[in-house]
Order: structure tokens, then sequence, then C-alpha cells
């Protein structure tokens, strides 16, 4: 089971020049959509002046949810270059923008696509990857008698306490990398009075 992905923790620049024309590009950790559009305007708000502000992002583990914009650039050149350059490394939680400084010569369809890939690419070389690991979270639920039991699985499975409130009623949430999860989770299932409560 594959629980790990990539990704940036930091932001990372590069630049591009091509006939005239001047492209920045900035990558910035982000982890929801929301996130990412707050980091785009930013970065139209700070380049206001520019023609074009492009970016592409993609987003969760799994790699489902991504974007891509061209913003007045003809249709595909921009956003799906910047969101290409993303997949040929496999990152995820990222947004990728290209500011477009206009030099007064145009660069044809194929000179855009290769111009945003380019820049794309530069600052995406620029950044640092580093791999997580997925976790997954567990609630159990048991009563007081089985916290030794209880305690004695989270210790020997390695997994991290969120949260706890150990009354009569014992609740514990934990969390575990992804991978090693079923084994926690038969064992706790394996305790007469142990119950798993979430999710």
């Amino acid at each position: 089971m594959n629980d790990t992905y990539l990704t940036i923790e930091k932001s990372a620049q590069g630049l591009y020049k091509e006939k005239m024309s001047k492209f920045l590009a900035f990558v910035e950790p982000c982890r929801t959509a929301d996130e990412a559009k707050e980091i785009v305007s930013l970065y139209k708000k700070e380049y206001f002046d520019a023609r074009h502000v492009c970016w592409a992002y993609m987003l969760g583990s799994d790699r489902l949810t991504f974007r891509s914009n061209d913003d007045g650039e003809p249709s595909g050149t921009a956003g799906k270059p910047i969101l290409g350059q993303i997949n040929s490394l496999n990152l995820t939680d990222i947004c990728v923008i290209v500011v477009r400084y206009f030099g007064g010569i145009k660069l044809g369809t194929s000179g855009l696509i290769e111009a945003y890939r380019t820049a794309a690419a530069e600052a995406l070389n620029a950044a640092e990857i580093v791999e997580k690991i997925i976790e997954e979270t567990i609630t159990v639920h048991f009563g007081y008698p089985l916290m030794g039991e209880a305690m004695r699985i989270v210790k020997e499975e390695g997994a991290t306490v969120l949260n706890q409130d150990l009354q009569l009623d014992c609740r514990i949430t934990l969390s575990l990398r992804k991978a090693a999860m079923p084994k926690m989770r038969s064992r706790f299932e394996s305790v007469f009075g142990i119950n798993i409560i979430s999710p």
C-alpha cells in the first residue's frame, strides 16, 4: 500500500525570458482550494501591472483535486502546461503561479506553451521536494479497566495520541500511518470491550 506523497514545504521561484517577454514563476505549498485562490489573488495584487497571472494547483494525497487557469492567454497555453509540470513530478498540495510581462513580440501557441512549461519547471526545480506519510485517525472507546491493554497496543503499534478523555469511560483518538492502521485496528477489535467508534 502506497501511503506517502510528494510535496514542498516552502516557496520557491524561477524566471524564464523569451523574445522580450518575462515569465516569473512561483511555487507555494497549500492544502485547500481556498488557500490556493488566496495565494493567486495575492500574486495578482502584487503583480497588478503584469499582462497575465496564470496558475495551477494540485491538492490531496490522492491528487484528485486540481485546477488550472490561462488568465486571458489562448486556451490551454498556460494553465495546462503549468499543471503538466506539477504532474511530471507527481507533486500535490502545491500551487504554481506564472506571471507574464509581455515584451511586445507574440510567441504563438507553441511558444506560449513552451514558455509557461519552462517557467514552471524552473520554479519547481528550485523547490525542495519532500516525501510525507499519509496518516489516518481512529477513536477507540473502552472502560477504565482496559486502559493498560489499550495503551499497550498504542505503544507497540507506534500510534500518536491526538486526544484522550480518561474517565470511567475512556476515549482515545489516535493517528497512525495508513499502511499500519489495519493491523492496529484488528488488534483493538480482538479485545472484548474495546470499541472503535470512528471513522
